[in-house]
C-alpha cells in the first residue's frame, strides 16, 4: 500500500455501558485494556512473553490477540538459537504485542480461521485488515486486488464468514477512500468502489461481534477533512463503527487526534482508531521523496491498547506490521515482506 498516504455516535457513558456488558458476557471486543491497571513486566522491564512462547497468555495482558507464530516471534526464536540474544531481546518489543493480520487476496479463510481460533481460546479480539479492493493502490507498490466487483463480493463474504461469532476488529481497505479524493482512482471506477465499500461494511456487520473501521488515510495525505468526509459518507461509514487513521504511516498521535477529531465532527461524532505501529519518532522530516517508504530512523509507537485517553479514539493498533517492508525502496524487499533488520531498528529506537 502507498501509506501516503445508521450507527449512532456513542457517548462515553454508552461506550462504558457496552464494555461492561461485554465483560459480563465474556466478550472481549474492545474491552478496556487490562494492562492499564498494571503492566506485567519481568525484572528486566520486558513484558511477559508467554504468548510468544506459545503458552496461554496471562489474563492481564493486551485485549488483542498476539500471534505466537508471527514473523517477529519466529525471528526472536531464530536469533536466540543463533546466539543473537541482545537482538532477540530487543525484537520482543514487536513480538510480544498484537499486530493485525492481512489475509490473502486469493483465499482469506485459512488465516482468519487461525486468528479467530487463537483469539477465542485466549479470550481476546482478533485484528484483521481487509485489503483486496479492485484497482488497489493505483498500480503502485501494493498493486493488485480482486479481479472485478463480483470477485471482491465473494472474497469479502468469505472473509466475514470465516470470522463467525468471534470478537474481531476489521480495518477496511486502507487507502481506498483517500484514493477516491486525490485523483488517483479513475472516474469510471469510482461508483463501483463506493458500492463495494458500502457493501463490505454491510456484510461484515452481519457478524455479531465484528467492529468495522473504514480507512481514511492520514493527516498528511488528504489535508482537508471536509473533502474526505463526503467520500467517507458515500462509502457507508455511517453503518460502520467509525474510521481508521495513519495506517502504514508515521504521523504522531497528537497530530492524528487533532485531525481525527475534526473529521469526526463532520461525521456525526464517529469514533476512530490510530495505527501507532511506527509513529514513535514521527514522520521523516523535510520534503523528501518517498518519505512514507521504509524511512530511516523511525520507531515503534504506543503499544496496542483501548486505553487511549480520548473518548473518540477507540484504540491504538499496530495495523501495519512492524518490520514488513513498504516496498523496494531504500534497500527493502517487496511490499509486505518481512524485513528483520528494519524491525530491529524500529524496536531499538522505541521509547521505554
Amino acid at each position: 500500500m502507498s501509506g501516503r498516504r445508521p450507527h449512532r455516535p456513542r457517548t462515553a457513558t454508552a461506550l462504558v455501558a457496552a464494555l461492561i456488558g461485554l465483560a459480563l458476557t465474556g466478550c472481549s471486543a474492545l474491552s478496556p485494556d487490562p494492562s492499564a491497571a498494571g503492566d506485567r513486566r519481568d525484572a528486566s522491564g520486558r513484558t511477559d512473553s508467554a504468548e510468544v512462547r506459545g503458552e496461554a497468555a496471562p489474563a492481564v495482558a493486551s485485549p488483542f490477540w498476539v500471534d505466537p507464530d508471527s514473523d517477529a516471534a519466529r525471528q526472536v526464536r531464530a536469533w536466540e538459537k543463533q546466539g543473537r540474544a541482545d537482538d532477540a531481546r530487543i525484537l520482543r518489543r514487536v513480538a510480544e504485542h498484537a499486530v493485525a493480520d492481512w489475509p490473502a487476496g486469493d483465499d482469506p479463510e485459512p488465516r482468519i480461521r487461525t486468528a479467530v481460533r487463537g483469539a477465542k481460546a485466549a479470550k481476546r479480539t482478533a485484528v484483521l485488515v481487509a485489503y483486496n479492493i479492485p484497482h488497489r493502490d493505483c498500480g503502485q507498490y501494493s498493486a493488485g486486488g480482486a479481479h472485478d466487483a463480483d470477485a471482491y463480493r465473494a472474497w469479502i463474504g468469505a472473509f466475514a464468514g470465516a470470522i463467525g461469532d468471534a470478537d474481531a476488529i476489521v480495518i477496511l481497505e486502507p487507502d481506498a477512500v483517500p484514493h477516491l479524493t486525490d485523483g488517483c482512482t479513475p472516474d469510471e471506477n469510482q461508483g463501483e468502489r463506493y458500492e463495494l465499500l458500502s457493501g463490505a461494511i454491510g456484510r461484515l456487520k452481519q457478524q455479531p461481534h465484528t467492529r468495522v473501521y473504514l480507512d481514511a488515510g492520514n493527516p498528511a495525505w488528504v489535508t482537508d477533512p471536509d473533502k474526505l468526509a463526503g467520500a467517507l459518507q458515500r462509502a457507508g461509514v455511517g453503518a460502520a463503527d467509525g474510521f481508521s487513521l495513519n495506517v502504514s504511516n508515521f504521523q504522531t498521535n497528537d497530530t492524528v487526534k487533532t485531525y481525527g477529531t475534526r473529521l469526526s465532527s463532520l461525521l456525526n461524532d464517529a469514533h476512530f482508531t490510530i495505527d501507532t505501529s511506527r509513529n514513535g519518532a514521527g514522520p521523516l522530516s523535510g520534503e523528501r521523496d518517498q518519505a512514507w517508504c521504509n524511512p530511516p530512523g523511525r520507531a515503534l509507537g504506543s503499544p496496542p491498547t483501548t486505553n487511549t485517553g480520548n473518548e473518540l479514539v477507540d484504540a491504538f493498533l499496530w495495523i501495519k506490521r512492524p518490520g514488513d517492508s513498504d516496498g523496494p525502496c531504500r534497500g527493502g524487499p517487496a511490499a509486505g515482506t518481512w524485513w528483520p533488520e528494519y524491525a530491529l531498528g524500529l524496536a531499538r529506537r522505541a521509547k521505554g
